[in-house]
């Protein structure tokens, strides 16, 4: 008799997963917007409520995902380019787009607000994938890849344009281009981002405050250093869950980007691994999807990016929450508030899960 239970899938556990991860951040979404939620609005349900809608939308988008074919993202990959260009012009209209602390990355519709870069790096995986099954000629890569680029640096939002170009770049690497044409792009993108840096306040600012936090304790520097202060009050075991002290209008963005500071100060180091160890899986998880697709193909790609995008993502947040890089403005995945974000990271999660399982029944 075999007594071995049977070892789920790695769609099958990357959807209990997902669903356990964005139940655990809508509970730190209202955990780190509490306070201000009751300051701005005299209810401190709104955030969480608004995110629990969200959150709806993101598991229809999810199934969405599930249920399409691979093919139509690939058919409507130059539509979903042109689209996502053109939304990236739109925030740049008065009237249409609009600036939120110092950038303009919103557009406002019918009363609702989207950030089209996330849909910026959807369509990039799935027009990237399709066109690099084909070629990888280096001209229009470049070209391609540049113009969304260039928009995102000048909202500001260098953070979103480094994962699309880490995004860009990854796929044409697994597309099978040459590694010295990495080597000359490389040290031509070097060399591109430290000029913007020299050359943008703003950006020169966020470095500068990295590289010296002691320099204006009360100004520049005081984001990092109320994170900082968060993560100490941590400690091993955290303070507990509502105890954080720092979300008292302490941390600015506290329920956005610098969310996983609120995390830490509640469940300490040990919960915090906890939380690394999840989105470790969640990739691992996604890689064993990658492996199941044919190498080179779109569904190979369109997976590979997908993964590269999430990463990413994971990667540039926490290690701007625990001081590794400047302070960047990207949402943690299932964990930021914010409606565009947490639809995308569903969707897309469910795209994951429709390819490993049309590729389980081959």
């Amino acid at each position: 008799m075999n007594l071995k239970k049977p070892v789920p899938t790695p769609e099958k556990a990357l959807l209990l997963l997902t669903l356990l991860l964005s139940v655990v951040g809508l509970l730190f979404v209202f955990e780190a917007s509490v306070a201000e939620a009751f300051a701005r609005f005299g209810n401190q349900f709104y955030f969480v409520r608004q995110q629990a809608l969200w959150l709806i939308v993101g598991l229809v988008g999810l199934i969405a995902g599930v249920i399409v074919p691979s093919q139509v993202w690939k058919k409507s990959a130059p539509l979903l380019y042109g689209l996502s260009i053109f939304l990236l012009l739109l925030v740049f209209v008065p009237g249409i787009g609009f600036e939120v602390n110092g950038a303009r990355r919103w557009i406002g519709f019918l009363g609702f607000s989207f950030q089209p870069v996330e849909l910026v790096k959807f369509a990039m995986i799935c027009f990237f994938a399709s066109w690099m099954e084909k070629h990888q000629k280096l001209g229009p890569f470049l070209f391609l890849t540049l113009i969304p680029v260039g928009l995102l640096f000048l909202q500001p939002d260098m953070g979103s344009a480094l994962i699309t170009l880490a995004i860009a770049f990854g796929l044409y690497f697994l597309a099978g281009a040459p590694l010295k044409t990495f080597l000359f792009t490389g040290v031509a993108g070097v060399l591109c981002l430290i000029l913007l840096v020299v050359t943008s306040p703003y950006r020169y600012q966020r470095v500068t405050t990295f590289l010296n936090p002691e320099s204006d304790p009360l100004g520049a520097s005081f984001h990092i250093r109320q994170i900082t202060i968060a993560l100490g009050n941590g400690g091993l075991f955290g303070q507990g869950i509502g105890k954080s002290r720092q979300k008292f209008s302490y941390i600015p963005e506290a329920s956005t980007d610098s969310i996983f500071a609120i995390v830490a100060e509640e469940v300490g180091f040990l919960g915090s691994l906890l939380v690394f160890a999840s989105f470790a899986l969640y990739l691992r998880l996604a890689y064993k999807i990658v492996q199941k697709t044919v190498e080179g193909s779109y569904e190979h790609l369109l997976a590979a990016g997908i993964m590269i995008w999430i990463g990413m993502q994971i990667v540039l947040n926490l290690a701007s929450i625990v001081a590794l890089v400047p302070l960047t403005g990207v949402p943690l995945p299932f964990f930021s508030y914010g409606g565009t974000a947490l639809v995308m990271v569903l969707s897309i999660t469910g795209i994951l899960i429709g390819i490993g399982r049309r590729h389980s029944r081959v």
